[in-house]
């Protein structure tokens, strides 16, 4: 069952999806939830959808008081549900979703959910089933171990790795965590080199001469010498095939690193071009180039600024460069991000990095409607609430911005990184406005759990020393 986008869905059920996000906009997570599932019924394999629909299941949830005679129904729901896991899982998924809708933190329903998933050929939504516990308990082990499995099954080493590291971290006993955290460590190395692809060494290189010269450059990578007959002997191969798009992505490889930027950027621009431009990851990569070059060119400036006295010859110059090479980071990067995004006006998520950037170089104003764009995505949700409030913040509506952060902070449970920066940005709100008691109320929720975030523990301590009566 292949995951599908907001682009594949009809013109209805978009029309449905796009009623649904505003309706969580608005907090009527009820009308919300029900057009969720109404387009999930059509297409189980719009995940975004479902990922909205769990995100509303858990506002609504929070927002509802629990009444001490609700007497839940779940068991039941799970029980019909598992009577279809084999013979249909589609509709297990369904019925599931129904239980879900009033319990999104089930363990017994999220566990089958990712049973029915899994057995539906669709395991992305048995990864949302599983993240959905973690949401609540993040050190669940079990939890983790079962989403492990899972990224093993669908070849997503990387995640792997992180989950068994997430597992270690939470219980440095667990043997098999280690165990097994090694081995996906291990496959994603084989899987970026390219070894899994190859059914033999011959396979991977077939030209000798092509592997005498590899095995002179493993040998002597650290050498400038070695690395310049290295371009020298792509170029050559690339003067033979111009058209190659892989000599010319070897060559921008060969020369980033050389760490000659503007040669890199070249060769990655000449491979883009020769793909028309459509493969992002090429595009992506003269992006984060263009960025590396100004934040070298930035790096070197503070650090000569750090060493010389105001009096020094050539500070005030050095000064100038410094500012005008940040003015030029900013500009490449928000046009990067600007044309990527109209390429494709419905990826949210480059909706998100572009307020990013322009939140970055100061143009709080054209950030907004940017990231209040990018909160309809799920993933990046939280973290476009969070610029939002600076932005409001930099602009002078407090009010907005208190409002932002702090609906952002009551989506998340426990006080993992996203929430304390969220929090603490809440603090400096509240002390902007005046309000030096809620301020210190932020600080203190992070100081609870985090002595050592940022200044917290200053502002926590010192306010208890302000509140001590003169002696």
């Amino acid at each position: 069952m292949a995951i599908k986008t907001e682009k594949e869905l009809s013109e209805a059920q978009r029309s449905h999806w796009l009623k649904a996000v505003a309706a969580v906009e608005m907090r009527n997570f009820g009308y919300a939830i029900s057009l969720l599932q109404g387009v999930l019924k059509q297409e189980p394999e719009f995940l975004v959808g479902r990922q909205l629909l769990r995100r509303a299941a858990v506002l609504k949830a929070k927002a509802e008081k629990k009444n001490f005679f609700n007497v839940s129904t779940a068991s039941i729901g799970v029980m019909k549900a598992q009577r279809e896991v084999k013979k249909d899982p589609k509709r297990a998924i369904e019925l599931i979703e129904k239980v879900l809708e009033d319990e999104p933190y089930n363990r017994q329903a999220n566990m089958l959910l990712k049973e029915a998933a899994v057995a539906a050929g669709c395991p992305e939504i048995g990864v949302l089933a599983l993240q959905t516990l973690l949401e609540e308990k993040p050190r669940d082990t079990k939890i983790l171990h079962e989403l492990g499995r899972l990224y093993h099954q669908t070849g997503e080493s990387d995640k792997e790795v992180e989950v068994y590291n997430r597992i270690t971290e939470a219980d440095p006993t667990d043997g098999e965590a280690l165990r097994l955290g090694k081995d996906a460590s291990a496959r994603a190395s084989m899987t970026t080199g390219g070894w899994t692809q190859a059914e033999s060494y011959r396979d991977l290189i077939k030209d000798k001469d092509l592997a005498v010269s590899l095995e002179q450059q493993n040998r002597m990578a650290l050498t400038g010498e070695s690395l310049d007959q290295q371009i020298a002997e792509t170029y050559a191969r690339h003067q033979a095939e111009p058209e190659s798009v892989d000599h010319a992505r070897r060559l921008g490889a060969l020369c980033e690193q050389k760490e000659d930027f503007d040669s890199a950027i070249a060769w990655y621009q000449y491979a883009a071009d020769l793909t028309h431009r459509s493969d992002a990851g090429l595009l992506r990569k003269v992006s984060d180039l263009a960025a590396r070059k100004w934040e070298r060119q930035i790096a070197e400036h503070e650090r000569y600024l750090a060493e010389h006295a105001p009096d020094d010859p050539e500070y005030v110059q050095r000064e100038t460069a410094l500012a005008a090479a940040k003015r030029e980071r900013a500009a490449t990067m928000i046009d990067d991000a600007r044309k990527r995004s109209e390429r494709n006006p419905t990826d949210l998520q480059l909706r998100f990095e572009l307020g990013e950037h322009l939140l970055n170089a100061g143009h709080f104003r054209e950030a907004l409607p940017e990231l209040q764009r990018a909160r309809q995505n799920p993933n990046a949700r939280l973290k476009a609430m969070n610029l939002l409030g600076k932005c409001y913040r930099e602009l002078g509506m407090l009010d907005l911005a208190v409002k932002q952060l702090d609906e952002a902070a009551k989506e998340i449970l426990s006080m993992d990184p996203m929430k304390k920066e969220i929090v603490y940005n809440l603090g400096l709100v509240y002390e902007l406005m005046g309000d030096a008691e809620n301020s210190i109320a932020c600080m203190k929720e992070i100081y609870e759990v985090d002595y050592g975030y940022r200044d917290v523990a200053v502002r926590v301590e010192s306010s208890y020393s302000k509140a001590q009566p003169a002696s």
